[in-house]
């Protein structure tokens, strides 16, 4: 049975589950809420000019 590479440090999975914490609340179980990472609803992206190449 090959054993699972942990996902936080070099080293072979020991089951500390600290990879299942939240990072924002510690006794919490990570759900996936995606909080952490700051991710806004909307991009907007900023044209400064349109280059048009009639070749």
């Amino acid at each position: 049975m090959e054993s699972q590479k942990c996902v936080l440090y070099d080293r072979d999975c020991i089951g500390c589950l600290e990879c299942e914490t939240c990072d924002l609340d510690p006794n919490k179980i990570c759900d996936n809420c995606g909080k952490c990472l700051d991710i806004k609803d909307d991009a907007v992206i900023k044209i400064d000019k349109i280059i048009i190449n009639d070749k």
